[in-house]
């Protein structure tokens, strides 16, 4: 069945088992998408760049759950090979950079929308549903809200008990809730329904109207945590940033920067109901599991962007009405001619 995609969803990854059972994360992540999209008959183009491929082990598209003749979806492995691996000095403490090959998807998406997520995780069928029905606004970025769930999910499981686990045993919630932009840190004693918050967003939202300017107060309901996981765009707003920064560093709060860049270009923050949120699969060396020992011999081998620069950065460009650039007009190598296998329903 091939049917003309309505959305791009870009993903990288490697066969190297990075991060702990990456290789059964992948395969869950590969059978939701197949069972969703034919679920809610969704055409939908699976970028998946596999980025520095590992020497001794198979290609992606050689093992990963492949499209049926009936499904919705079809998957494009894009493999960017060592010598671009190369190029970057960081490349031995970082074999992958995650958004430098984001970037290199979303250069080669054949949809108008672009969705950048990952490889560890379920989308719920309610965020299904919003990607099935909403007509999207290209003045607009779309956010979804992360679930973490335990490691506990099997590959034999089926997609529909898969989310039924999830539902029922979520740990954390990372992203904002879309009707309180404005809660803040409130004592735990403070009943948590929905009056009480809707009051103390209210009041924080007036409160601190009066206490910053019009640029801090509008970065306030910026929807940052783990934007990683789900950002959607149209792909002249991707274009309009530049895709994410392409450095020579590890990828944390790159993701962020992507979405400080739409706000100087006065793109619209939307933000899904709880109920349409991704699950993501827990896993021990992921940043949200470590402790402040960890986190701290992780930057020793692995700089990155401080957080309090990306807002610093923000802050910049707001106060001067500008953008400043630093991936050129050649961000996610359209020139290069990389392999690529395509692997359509019924082929």
């Amino acid at each position: 069945m091939n049917l003309a995609p309505k959305l791009s969803i870009i993903v990288t990854s490697r066969n190297d088992n990075h991060g702990g059972e990456m290789f059964k994360r992948m395969s869950i992540f590969m059978r939701g998408l197949l069972h969703q999209t034919k679920k809610f008959q969704l055409p939908v183009e699976l970028i998946f760049v596999e980025w520095n491929p590992t020497a001794g082990q198979p290609l992606l598209n050689e093992v990963l759950p492949k499209p049926q003749a009936d499904d919705y979806l079809t998957v494009r492995y894009i493999v960017v090979p060592n010598r671009i691996h190369a190029r970057y000095k960081m490349g031995a403490e970082i074999p992958l950079f995650q958004m430098i090959a984001k970037n290199v998807g979303i250069r080669r998406a054949k949809s108008d929308f672009i969705l950048c997520s990952n490889v560890d995780l379920l989308f719920s069928d309610a965020l299904m549903t919003v990607l099935k029905n909403n007509a999207f606004d290209k003045r607009s970025y779309y956010r979804a809200g992360r679930c973490d769930v335990p490691n506990k999910i099997e590959v034999d499981w089926t997609v529909e008990q898969a989310l039924e686990f999830c539902g029922k045993n979520i740990i954390k919630r990372l992203g904002k809730d879309p009707r309180y932009l404005f809660i803040g840190e409130w004592p735990h004693l403070v009943p948590r329904n929905d009056f009480t918050l809707r009051l103390i967003d209210t009041i924080n939202s007036m409160r601190l109207k009066h206490l910053y300017d019009e640029v801090q107060y509008k970065l306030r309901p910026l929807d940052a945590e783990a934007c990683g996981d789900f950002t959607m765009m149209h792909r002249e707003g991707w274009d309009d940033i530049k895709g994410y920064l392409e450095l020579d560093l590890y990828s944390l709060h790159i993701d962020t920067f992507a979405l400080m860049m739409a706000i100087t270009k006065d793109y619209k923050q939307v933000i899904f109901g709880r109920e349409a949120c991704t699950y993501h699969i827990e896993h021990d060396t992921g940043w949200e599991s470590m402790d402040p020992v960890q986190k701290i011999k992780f930057w020793e081998k692995r700089p990155g962007l401080a957080h309090d620069f990306i807002w610093e950065a923000a802050k910049y460009m707001l106060y001067r009405k500008q953008t400043f650039y630093i991936n050129d007009d050649n961000w996610g190598m359209p020139s290069e001619n990389f392999d690529e296998i395509t692997l359509s329903p019924g082929n």
